[in-house]
């Protein structure tokens, strides 16, 4: 059986949006694996039964039925020792930069972008989404992203963590990109995929970063269905 990740998208099955499948969708373009991309949208959850699992990414390689982004990296490390790795050490050690993501990163893009997302989605995902949100923030989608632009440079000023870390090298992974790279570059691709809002001035070193990840793997993610913000 041939590979196949099963990635969110909206109604163009193209357009890949899922900080979490960019994940997995880098790795396995870093290592150099060919798959197939299975689109799923929000209200189809019974379509990963066979995972056992009600969220994507969820990689089918071979026999093997791998959920979760992470759960994804170690596997091709471990399936596929002879192409570029993934985590370089103890795994342990990138738990500081998933959090640092999960928690200040694609927190703040969120309530930057999200009331751009129901426009790339069909009616039923639509209401599911905006209403599985609204009651998230406590708000309607529109009054979450109200100001952002005036927001921007308080949310820029949250990056300075990442601008310290790429101090001296091109990469979170050193002279070439790593899971760390792949963990914060699938929420920028999130915030590119779904929203016209740029979040990055041109003079940024963070924004050089992001130019090399585009790059990476032949070009992959800049070739991706994207508002280019």
């Amino acid at each position: 059986m041939a590979r196949q990740l099963y990635e969110l998208c909206g109604q163009d099955p193209a357009r890949v949006f899922s900080p979490y499948c960019w994940r997995a969708r880098m790795a396995l373009l870093h290592k150099g694996l060919d798959f197939a991309s299975v689109p799923w949208r929000f209200t189809e959850t019974e379509r990963l039964a066979f995972a056992q699992h009600d969220k994507v990414p969820v990689l089918v390689d071979g026999d093997q039925v791998i959920p979760d982004s992470w759960a994804i990296a170690r596997h091709l490390d471990a399936a596929y020792p002879a192409t570029p790795s993934l985590l370089h050490g103890r795994p342990e050690a990138y738990a500081f930069v998933i959090g640092w993501n999960d928690t200040v990163l694609a927190a703040g893009i969120s309530r930057l972008i999200v009331s751009d997302i129901p426009k790339l989605l069909d009616p039923p995902q639509r209401d599911y989404f905006e209403t599985t949100r609204t009651r998230r923030f406590g708000m309607p989608l529109e009054q979450v992203t109200a100001g952002r632009e005036e927001r921007l440079p308080a949310f820029r000023a949250t990056l300075q963590p990442l601008r310290a870390a790429l101090a001296g090298q091109p990469f979170l992974g050193g002279a070439a990109p790593d899971y760390a790279d792949f963990v914060v570059f699938g929420s920028f691709m999130w915030a590119r995929s779904t929203s016209p809002l740029r979040l990055l001035e041109p003079e940024d070193a963070i924004w050089a970063w992001r130019e090399r990840m585009l790059d990476h793997a032949g070009g992959a993610a800049r070739q991706a269905p994207c508002f280019g913000a």
